[in-house]
């Protein structure tokens, strides 16, 4: 594995700077290795605490635990990301817009990048020995899997987006773990479904930057077309939205929630769901769901009043 990552270090040295240059530019430069912005996936190990009624009733050890929990899932993710653009670096400099990414770039040379991984998984590995061995054994799992995913499952297709979920499953258990909640098989179901469709859509975002192109931005991409990804994107939200329908009108989640009132939160997932097949199809904006989660006020609206109508539900 080292022997693969330091073949990439060979590239062009008029493209690589003799180090980071300058404080400010070292600055942003640092923060792009990381993708800090990125962090917000893993508010994911806050929906079982949030589901459960129990962010207002946590212990102190609890919130420390689901702290650090999220800070190592944090560091971990920011690791996978700096060892994937090594990985990537050729295929980086052919799209429009990883191109600009550090590494790619050339602003921030391999051995550099490689530094800074090993800073952060010491730092992951610093936080794990706080944690529980449940907890440590699905920080373990997600990076072994996303190490695979780096080195070889991100080639083969549906496998590729099937990882990517299931990092999301890995975290929605751990953040479970940590505040000693017990997670609902429909919230398991939910978010891979989600998730999965969500890397559906970001795949044929790669589909059409490549249209015209030579070459494509990865292999996997060996295994899709516009037309069984528009469908395939098609069947999985729908499976989504039809799953959260029935959640939200399961009689013993009416019970456990105690509103017989929860069928008006799909209104928002419905919506939001259309946005984002909007925006993949028409406006061909779904390279990145973290930037338009960020961005589109429209996402944002809906998840804003999903949330507030699950808050008044559970804490009002």
């Amino acid at each position: 594995m080292i022997r693969n990552l330091l073949k990439l270090t060979s590239f062009n040295p008029v493209q690589r700077t003799s180090g980071i240059r300058g404080n400010f530019q070292g600055f942003i430069d640092f923060f792009g290795l990381l993708r800090i912005h990125n962090w917000v996936k893993n508010l994911t190990l806050l929906l079982p605490v949030f589901f459960a009624g129990m962010m207002f009733s946590l212990s102190q050890e609890q919130v420390f635990r689901l702290g650090i929990t999220v800070l190592g899932f944090c560091f971990t993710s920011s690791f996978i990301y700096i060892i994937n653009d090594i990985r990537d670096v050729d295929f980086d400099r052919l799209h429009p817009k990883k191109q600009n990414r550090p590494i790619a770039s050339g602003r921030v040379g391999i051995t550099q990048a490689l530094a800074v991984s090993v800073a952060l998984l010491l730092l992951a590995a610093g936080c794990m020995y706080f944690l529980t061995w449940q907890i440590r054994a699905f920080m373990l799992l997600y990076l072994v899997m996303n190490i695979l995913y780096c080195f070889g499952m991100k080639n083969i297709a549906i496998v590729d987006v099937s990882s990517i979920s299931l990092g999301f499953v890995l975290r929605l258990l751990a953040g479970g773990y940590a505040c000693e909640v017990a997670i609902s098989h429909w919230i398991i179901i939910l978010v891979f479904l989600l998730m999965f469709s969500i890397a559906l859509a970001k795949r044929r975002d790669d589909l059409v930057l490549t249209k015209d192109a030579d070459q494509n931005l990865r292999k996997s991409q060996n295994g899709y077309n516009l037309q069984f990804i528009d469908i395939a994107k098609s069947i999985s939200f729908s499976v989504t939205l039809v799953a959260y329908l029935i959640y939200s009108v399961s009689e013993d989640v009416m019970v456990r929630f105690g509103s017989r009132h929860m069928y008006v939160t799909s209104l928002p997932v419905f919506l939001g769901i259309m946005r984002y097949l909007q925006l993949s199809i028409v406006h061909k904006k779904s390279g990145s769901p973290v930037d338009l989660l960020l961005s589109d006020w429209f996402i944002k609206t809906v998840i804003s009043v999903w949330i507030l109508m699950f808050f008044i539900i559970l804490y009002v």
